[in-house]
């Protein structure tokens, strides 16, 4: 990635599935440095230990930092010197936002805000934060979280155009990642046991971990401050998921067990508001900041006739893919060939 040739990069959440997809992306590029930045010593201390067997001589590469963003100092001291940031830290967990709801928002809406008032104070060239389809028209507290994350995103990036261009991705549901539902369903085949579905006619985004970092690095190089980018995907069912998994690593059966707290028939990745504001960019999304500011009379005059698009673009609407398009998706996904190879699974599923 030529943008990054020479340049630091600071990746909050490192340790995750994001971070070491990006690792695996960049390390063998012209970066100068990727800072990781977590709050779980036993993660950065494994993927050190990963680094130092696979790829000894770009090991160096890469430096550690423990902290927290909720840590404001922790955060700034990680920040200075950084050209650019990918904000992933974050809680994910549907049901545990919804039980722990300010511990969400500690992290995922103060924590940003803390990521984002040290990049604009240490001069960071860009920032790149990644939410979620969860965000629009949230319903559960994790979605809430994420919503009010982008709004301190597209707060900040107001406050720092001109020395720090900071833009919001979006996506769906990234297989095998932490919380994906793909590796509960090996694990429960693996141990003989019937698959748990939720609504077999729920349906869900399907993108793999290199297409979140391509959708990152694609906001990365075309963002102006306060944009919002987000991926054309495909969809599945989730009955046709566990149908797929199932075809791949053999048949346990399924036991439909409901919805769980703050879950969704489908989910939405652009808003009938948004949507009206998007500009197509091929494989992506763009959706321009609202540049209106707090000079309320003047929309009073002028004002907007049309202020709904015709539809949200979510996972009912979007390419659905049958069984066969799915077990093709998932084949795609590191995590699932490795495991079809008989070999270690671990990584993607952290």
């Amino acid at each position: 990635m030529r943008a990054l040739k020479g340049k630091t990069l600071l990746i909050t959440g490192g340790t995750g599935s994001f971070g070491s997809t990006v690792l695996r992306h960049f390390l063998r590029s012209e970066i100068a440095e990727i800072r990781i930045f977590s709050r779980d010593e036993k993660k950065q201390d494994d993927m050190r230990h990963r680094l130092q067997e696979r790829c000894p001589e770009l090991a160096g590469k890469v430096r550690f930092r423990i902290g927290d963003v909720r840590d404001a100092r922790a955060v700034r001291d990680a920040a200075r010197g950084a050209d650019c940031i990918f904000h992933a830290a974050a809680l994910k967990q549907v049901p545990s936002c919804e039980f722990f709801p300010m511990e969400a928002v500690k992290t995922n809406v103060i924590g940003t805000d803390n990521v984002l008032k040290a990049a604009i104070d240490e001069g960071v060239e860009k920032v790149v934060c990644l939410s979620t389809d969860k965000a629009a028209y949230p319903i559960n507290a994790m979605g809430t979280s994420k919503a009010m994350m982008e709004k301190v995103v597209f707060a900040n990036a107001r406050e720092g155009a001109g020395r720090t261009t900071i833009c919001c991705t979006r996506y769906g549901n990234v297989m095998c990642s932490r919380g994906s539902v793909i590796p509960l369903f090996m694990g429960q085949i693996r141990r003989g046991e019937p698959l748990t579905l939720t609504d077999p006619a729920m349906t869900r985004f399907l993108m793999n971990l290199d297409e979140a970092v391509d959708l990152v690095q694609f906001a990365f190089e075309h963002a102006d401050p306060g944009d919002l980018f987000v991926q054309k995907s495909p969809a599945a069912t989730v009955g046709d998921l566990a149908e797929a998994v199932q075809r791949l690593f053999g048949r346990t059966g399924v036991r439909v067990i409901g919805t769980r707290h703050g879950e969704k028939l489908f989910e939405t990745l652009m808003t009938r508001e948004e949507r009206l504001r998007a500009e197509d960019m091929g494989d992506y999304f763009r959706v321009r900041a609202d540049s209106r500011d707090l000079n309320y009379d003047k929309f009073f005059v002028d004002g907007e006739v049309q202020t709904q698009a015709d539809e949200a673009y979510t996972s009912h609407n979007t390419r659905r893919l049958d069984v066969e398009g799915t077990m093709s998706k998932l084949l795609t996904a590191d995590y699932v060939k490795r495991a079809l190879e008989g070999g270690e699974s671990g990584g993607e599923g952290e």
